[in-house]
């Protein structure tokens, strides 16, 4: 839990101070209290409260003059918010234009105190940069300067586009881009916008719409997509839209509007792949890897990988990126002792003898198993080997393994094995 913000009160009445002492503290604030200009001059040389709440009218210097000496200083770094009991329109104006957020007449009524300092505070944290963390996608320096250029464009931009190849995690870096407490509505197709759109960004007031894979979506949820653009900064809602297929082929095919292309391509991102980061592989390999273990005690798994293995794992191509690692470390769970780079090969699906449907240290594990969890690992080997073979083509998988594509897809859920719907496009790939 965050630390309270505290509020410095400035007012030369006891009673004042203690009144708005309580109150503020009730709503779970830390108060600060000074009674005089000096007072509030050498506690704001100390620190720097969250906010000021400061009297005009005091008997050493008056409100506006230690306002104007803050600024000076450069020390109004904080919202500060007037108070009076007989001041007049020209005093607030002047105290606005030298710095002060609001002006408030006493007596001060508690609803317009309140909604005053969550305004105030609202508006400062619209100020400051925003910093946004994509480390559940690695630490490496490409990570690190597409973190950048995310925080570059979630200051300046109410709608972002995401792209990249599928699995290089469109849904954390939109999710980064969520402050706490906001709202975070997730579209995963366009028929929200063919209903009632003005509801949906009502639903969204303040927070995040997440819109993934539009280029899936049809020409009439294409147009509700361009009408919502335009009432975004009135309920100041970002929209995040993502896409793993290319948006300017489906635009070129006619599939894709142009002018809501050129709109979202304001502020694009594209986020790297896995291969082109190895150095965050080993770190993923035991992220997903404690996390396949459901909160079980075990061993480091990079301390079950001999060199070879950890190798060929860290130069993998991984065409289905995260997604295609995680599900590659859950299915390591079944092997026994050491993990060989045999092992890993088979998951990745290279160096697979034709003659050989299964490898013998595979067989003599598979009789340790019951019948219907040796069927299991024997089909998450399978279809992990068709799914590296093919670079995650589910198209040609399906062809292969001799199932409709339906039918693969239940399967492969089924088995738990993480993978990119990616319709019919890839096979044409």
């Amino acid at each position: 839990m965050a630390p309270a913000r505290e509020i410095l009160i400035v007012d030369d009445e006891v009673g004042i101070r203690e009144l708005l002492s309580e109150i503020l503290q009730d709503e779970g604030y830390r108060v600060a209290l000074a009674e005089n200009a000096g007072e509030a001059r050498a506690y704001r040389q100390r620190q720097q409260p969250a906010l000021v709440l400061l009297d005009i009218w005091m008997p050493d210097t008056d409100g506006v003059t230690l306002l104007r000496e803050w600024g000076a200083a450069g020390l109004v770094t904080m919202p500060v918010i007037m108070m009076s009991g007989h001041g007049t329109i020209e005093t607030a104006v002047e105290a606005t234009r030298i710095g002060a957020f609001d002006f408030l007449e006493k007596p001060i009524g508690l609803s317009k105190l309140l909604a005053t300092i969550s305004r105030a505070f609202k508006t400062a944290a619209a100020k400051e940069p925003r910093r946004i963390s994509l480390s559940m996608l690695g630490t490496s320096a490409a990570v690190r300067e597409t973190e950048r250029a995310l925080e570059a464009l979630a200051s300046t931009r109410k709608a972002i586009l995401i792209v990249g190849e599928p699995g290089t995690g469109h849904d954390i870096a939109a999710r980064a881009l969520q402050l706490p407490d906001a709202p975070f509505v997730v579209l995963e197709n366009g028929a929200r916008f063919l209903s009632n759109p003005l509801a949906l960004i009502e639903e969204a007031h303040e927070g995040v719409i997440y819109c993934a894979e539009i280029g899936q979506y049809g020409k009439a949820e294409q147009k509700g997509l361009a009408f919502l653009l335009g009432k975004l900064d009135k309920h100041n809602v970002t929209l995040v839209a993502t896409s793993a297929e290319p948006l300017g082929n489906l635009a070129t095919e006619g599939k894709f509007d142009a002018a809501l292309l050129s709109q979202l391509s304001a502020a694009a991102i594209m986020l790297p792949p896995l291969r082109t980061r190895r150095d965050d592989i080993p770190p993923l390999i035991e992220r997903y890897w404690r996390e396949s273990k459901n909160g079980e005690r075990a061993p480091p798994l990079l301390a079950s990988l001999n060199p070879a293995a950890l190798t060929a794992l860290t130069n993998a191509h991984w065409p289905g990126n995260l997604d295609h690692l995680a599900s590659v470390i859950e299915n390591l769970q079944v092997v026994r002792g050491d993990i060989s780079v045999e092992h890993v090969k088979r998951l990745l699906g290279e160096a697979v003898a034709q003659n050989r449907a299964i490898a013998p240290e595979i067989t003599a594990r598979f009789f340790d198993l019951p019948l219907r969890e040796a069927r299991e690992a024997f089909e998450r080997i399978y279809f992990e080997q068709l799914l590296g073979r093919e670079q995650s083509n589910m198209s040609k998988v399906a062809e292969k393994a001799g199932l409709e594509r339906t039918h693969l897809y239940r399967k492969l859920k089924q088995l738990n094995i993480r993978f990119s719907r990616r319709g019919d496009a890839d096979s044409a790939a």
